[in-house]
């Protein structure tokens, strides 16, 4: 494996890429942003060029600090090789193994190589499968796309790191001090989008991260099925078709007024699959 550093190959790549959507969603969104100012300083792996088989995706060395910051250490990888794949992961230079990190990717193929490697290693795997929530690439303005905000008590925001606190304490994947400074990070980098409730307070948001997916959806309890994620979706939509951005999301199944609003923006559910292995050595267990 070896790094692609040339802007010319990265956009050869994003466009290769893109053939492969759904699967490749994860790193087609992180090359988006390794190539558009590489906010968080990632880099892009491939085990061959032009005729690559692997890509991954990841943090530069100098950026993965913390032995137990796994919102940092995040690998998002893509093959068409899941044979080679156990190979390449079991690497040290590919992936610190001696870390807790995540690898995150849209393909089950890549579960078997994981597996393996860990229990050779030690290391505990928590796994995770939600649904994928994708649209056509590049996204297209639809007559869904357009700002159906009432006037009046609420409206619509970008959101900037001082609503990280709030985000924070209801991700499911966050509530503690790392989540916090990854939330925060975002926010410095990425867009987040809201609505304030009359009392000026937001009552529904949702999160981009480092590889275009959107994350950290909520909405207030006493605020859900009044259409505020769909309304806070579209300012997202909006957002994302005038800016060429990947836009993807993943829900579990059970949070309905997301999978209604998504559903009304007319966004489709990927077969593959969103999956995150959240790896941790015996020694940080």
């Amino acid at each position: 494996m070896f790094v692609l550093h040339e802007s010319q190959k990265l956009q050869i790549l994003y466009e290769s890429l893109e053939k492969s959507i759904p699967e490749s969603l994860k790193v087609y969104g992180a090359v988006f942003n390794i190539k558009n100012k590489n906010p968080f300083n990632m880099e892009v792996l491939v085990d061959a060029w032009p005729d690559y088989q692997i890509v991954i995706t990841r943090p530069q060395r100098e950026e993965m600090k913390d032995d137990l910051d796994h919102y940092t250490n995040t690998y998002q990888i893509f093959t068409k090789a899941p044979d080679k794949l156990e190979e390449v992961l079991a690497r040290p230079q590919v992936i610190n193994w001696d870390q807790v990190f995540q690898i995150q990717g849209c393909q089950d193929s890549l579960k078997e190589a994981i597996r393996k490697i860990s229990a050779s290693k030690s290391v505990r795997v928590d796994y995770v499968k939600t649904i994928l929530i994708m649209t056509e690439m590049p996204v297209e303005p639809n007559d869904d796309h357009v700002d159906v905000m009432e006037k009046g008590s609420f409206q619509n925001i970008s959101l900037d790191p001082s609503h990280a606190g709030l985000v924070n304490e209801q991700w499911t994947f966050g509530k503690n001090d790392r989540s916090l400074k990854y939330i925060e990070r975002c926010l410095q980098n990425f867009p987040g989008f809201g609505v304030l409730g009359p009392e000026g307070h937001l009552i529904s948001w949702i999160v981009m991260e480092q590889s275009c997916e959107m994350r950290m959806g909520y909405t207030v309890p006493e605020y859900r099925k009044h259409g505020y994620m769909k309304k806070t979706s579209v300012h997202l939509m909006n957002y994302v078709i005038q800016k060429k951005v990947p836009c993807y999301f993943h829900v579990s199944e059970h949070k309905e007024e997301y999978n209604q609003a998504l559903r009304d923006l007319k966004f489709k559910a990927a077969s593959c699959g969103w999956h995150q292995w959240k790896c941790s050595p015996e020694k940080y267990c």
